[in-house]
């Protein structure tokens, strides 16, 4: 029965280690990209030289 509660204390620790990084990480700005790379050629604005192909 002692068994359960360390396998429960030590699943409750790397949890809360987990917790931790996630929430270092979001405040460190890890997840901040606002345009990626994937959606940059959707928004580009940018005019090209009068060498266009319609």
């Amino acid at each position: 029965m002692y068994i359960i509660f360390i396998l429960l204390g030590i699943s409750m620790t790397v949890a809360a280690g987990f917790l931790v990084s996630f929430l270092w990480a979001v405040r460190t700005g890890q997840y901040d990209d606002p345009d990626s790379p994937a959606v940059r050629m959707l928004l580009d604005d940018k005019k090209t030289s009068g060498n266009t192909i319609h």
